[in-house]
């Protein structure tokens, strides 16, 4: 008898939460419907039905609750031992990826990002996203095969709509990454000058460094150091980032300080631990001072103004030219089969399929975002080092503590020559890095020795030309060749 008391009252407890737990589902389905996102009546999104698809199913799981700021939550939130779960999953979240800026596109009717794309087909094909805790209290996020096909549809076609490279196989039009064009816009005078500028010496503080030094083009655009030396041996506190396809980066340095070529190329001629020159005035003294300049300048700018704009503007345009097309995996983008072996095919199928083109896509497979290093694992707490100002990363710049050892995603361009690397040249062999990647970056923290093995080998395709000579033959002082017409 008491027996059975004992079990109708805990039948009674678990149907009362069944209830309670029903009630509260009902409830919170209606408040995410009721606050999720819209696209305004004028959106171009509205006529575009695959994308109209994908939206429909990002805001069935409202991914804004913690991939964006100022979002109205639902009340467990803020109830006390909810909110410190839940604040922690909402900073997890936020630091792992922005949505607001894929929300904006959608609703303007625009392409997301690169990179942006690539992080959601890297979160849809793996099923980690919503997850199961979140799914617990909101089921109706959950999303069925359609919901993922739909907004993998979407990724693909912006893709192909947005950024795929003329010339490239339409199989392969979709694919996260794309061939390097054969050529872009250049200004041939501006670099025939900036060529000179780059190799010249005198823009050092005492007559010993030239862009070159640190940036050789007979090394993949680096030094191979494990940090760079600078004026009077001095070494710097980063690995040098390569020159080569850096034209398709949306900013430069590792912090992202430079927005673009030309200011980036001011910043090494006036650091004290780099090329070391005082002033401006100085360099552009020198300049006019040397014989044919004037000249050059002339001819490239209409004019005899040699002052820091020029000089940069003309070391930018000939950085422009410094792309590395027809690797053997573009010519395989483009519809060679039989340019890379069945080894490097496997390899490129694991970078995807682990998660390494979430951040390392587009042309230079790489370059278009910034990136938390350790965003899945402690990887400056496994150091064992002290941690320098070169390891805040892109907080340097914005000063924001979301941005704390976040660096611009390196492009993985003709990255066999270009080691040590890292940020800090810690990795000094390639299955180094794609180990250590794997560990701390993606979720698949202990990869095989065999997926090693093949996505080095994948990654080894990426070496490519620069004006038609394969890059591990280019000479340190390699000429410029100008098209005929110029």
């Amino acid at each position: 008898m008491r027996s059975s008391t004992i079990t109708k009252g805990i039948a009674g407890l678990v149907a009362l939460g069944v209830v309670a737990w029903g009630g509260t589902v009902t409830y919170l389905e209606h408040f995410d419907h009721a606050g999720a996102p819209q696209l305004p009546a004028s959106s171009p999104t509205r006529q575009d039905p695959t994308a109209m698809a994908a939206f429909a199913a990002l805001r069935e799981v409202r991914c804004d609750y913690c991939h964006t700021q100022n979002v109205e939550l639902p009340f467990y939130f803020k109830l006390p031992l909810a909110n410190q779960i839940m604040k922690r999953d909402l900073v997890q979240g936020q630091r792992h990826f922005e949505y607001a800026p894929v929300l904006t596109a959608l609703q303007d009717g625009k392409p997301p990002s690169v990179e942006q794309l690539s992080r959601i087909e890297e979160v849809i094909t793996q099923n980690r996203m919503p997850p199961a805790a979140y799914l617990l209290m909101h089921p109706h996020a959950h999303l069925d095969e359609k919901q993922r096909a739909d907004i993998l549809k979407w990724v693909r076609e912006q893709r192909e709509r947005y950024y795929a490279t003329p010339g490239v196989a339409a199989q392969f039009r979709g694919e996260p990454i794309q061939p390097i064009p054969e050529s872009v816009d250049v200004n041939w005078k501006k670099a025939e000058l900036g060529r000179a500028l780059f190799f010249d010496k005198g823009l050092s503080g005492d007559g010993t460094l030239n862009c070159a030094s640190c940036h050789g083009l007979n090394k993949g655009g680096v030094d191979n150091l494990t940090t760079a030396t600078g004026i009077g041996g001095q070494k710097g506190p980063i690995n040098v980032p390569t020159v080569y396809n850096s034209v398709f980066s949306m900013a430069q340095f590792w912090n992202g300080r430079a927005k673009d070529l030309a200011e980036q190329a001011a910043g090494p001629v006036m650091n004290p631990l780099e090329m070391g020159s005082h002033d401006w005035n100085t360099v552009a003294d020198h300049v006019r001072s040397t014989p044919g300049y004037a000249e050059q300048f002339n001819a490239a700018f209409g004019s005899d103004q040699i002052d820091k704009d020029t000089i940069t503007g003309a070391i930018a345009e000939y950085e422009k030219t410094l792309i590395t097309p027809d690797s053997r995996f573009d010519l395989y983008l483009k519809g060679d089969a039989k340019a890379i072996t069945a080894q490097e095919k496997r390899g490129y199928e694991r970078f995807k399929e682990i998660g390494c083109s979430g951040c390392h896509s587009g042309i230079a497979v790489g370059g278009d975002a910034y990136e938390i290093l350790g965003l899945e694992g402690p990887y400056f707490e496994n150091r064992h080092t002290k941690l320098t100002a070169a390891d805040e990363g892109r907080m340097a710049v914005t000063h924001q503590e979301g941005d704390r050892e976040r660096f611009k995603v390196p492009n993985l361009r003709n990255v066999e020559l270009t080691g040590p690397w890292l940020h800090d040249g810690s990795a000094t062999t390639l299955e180094q890095v794609v180990r250590e990647m794997a560990r701390y970056e993606t979720p698949d923290h202990d990869i095989a020795d065999q997926d090693v093995t093949d996505i080095v080998a994948f990654l080894k395709t990426l070496t490519g030309k620069y004006e038609g000579i394969p890059l591990k033959d280019v000479s340190a002082d390699q000429p410029l060749r100008a098209p005929a017409s110029n």
